[in-house]
């Protein structure tokens, strides 16, 4: 089926039994192609994703644990290969660049990643915190630049009215969600081209939750955000677009309005209603 894509717009194609396949995106970020990752020989945990993620905007991927959402996400980031095991296969690509062929670090310079629960590096200062990115690639910059970028990163997640006289504490001294915003500024720091979520309000109380999905909704006016999440209701209040992913597969991916209204899939109604998940 062919189909034409007019500048910035994005389309739906609808095949003839009326499930909806990938969103087509014209002004990608990120790409995937025939993406598949084993755990073991012969079984993919992931089956032959293909999906383009638009830029700034908030994607959310949704579906039952075991899925293979946060699978997909650590897919682009390359965590799975700190294990010999996990096998990727397919292309990710990231501004037309091809992931697993790209420098690792780059890689994560590129596209940040912000974890279920935060993680502050715990013997590091919040100010150290937020500049890690640099530390760890072996970039030095002069004393002036990196206060000047620790306080806009901070500024960037509200957090450094916060914490502004307490930058040489230790970040594991803030609040759960104060820490999960310093994971994000630390993020950030880098500019990277798109930011990635697993799950990052999960562990967090009603208040945090409701400061991050606020941070997220200012940040995708300079970065494009790729959330994992399991809450429904989450992605319904923040994201521009939603994946929904079943035992590996890529079911139906949609804006999310268009989605949560009017599923094309029997099984993202079944999920979106609570009929399993």
């Amino acid at each position: 089926m062919e189909n034409t894509v007019n500048n910035n717009m994005i389309d739906t194609l609808i095949t003839s039994n009326n499930v909806r396949t990938p969103l087509i995106v014209e002004d990608a970020i990120l790409t995937f192609k025939d993406v598949c990752v084993s755990y073991a020989p012969g079984k993919n945990a992931i089956e032959s994703v293909n999906a383009a993620v638009e830029k700034g905007k908030i994607t959310a991927i949704m579906g039952p644990s075991g899925c293979g959402k946060s699978t997909l996400l650590r897919a682009v980031n390359r965590m799975h290969e700190l294990y010999d095991y996990i096998k990727v296969t397919g292309e990710i690509l990231l501004n037309d660049q091809d992931v697993l062929k790209m420098n690792a670090m780059e890689v994560r310079r590129n596209a940040g990643m912000v974890f279920q629960r935060p993680n502050p590096f715990p013997n590091m200062s919040i100010f150290d915190n937020v500049l890690a990115g640099y530390s760890l690639n072996g970039i030095k910059l002069p004393k002036a630049e990196r206060e000047a970028l620790v306080e806009q990163s901070l500024r960037n997640v509200v957090l450094w009215d916060e914490v502004k006289d307490l930058l040489n504490k230790k970040g594991s001294f803030l609040s759960g969600g104060q820490q999960q915003r310093l994971c994000i500024a630390r993020a950030i720091a880098l500019k990277p081209e798109v930011l990635l979520m697993d799950e990052p309000t999960s562990a967090l109380d009603p208040i945090a939750t409701n400061h991050i999905e606020e941070l997220l909704l200012t940040l995708k006016k300079e970065f494009s955000i790729v959330i994992v999440t399991h809450n429904m209701s989450q992605a319904a209040r923040i994201s521009d677009n939603s994946m929904f992913m079943y035992m590996g597969e890529l079911i139906e991916y949609d804006r999310t309005n268009t989605m949560f209204t009017n599923p094309a899939c029997q099984k993202t109604e079944e999920y979106l209603t609570g009929r399993f998940g």
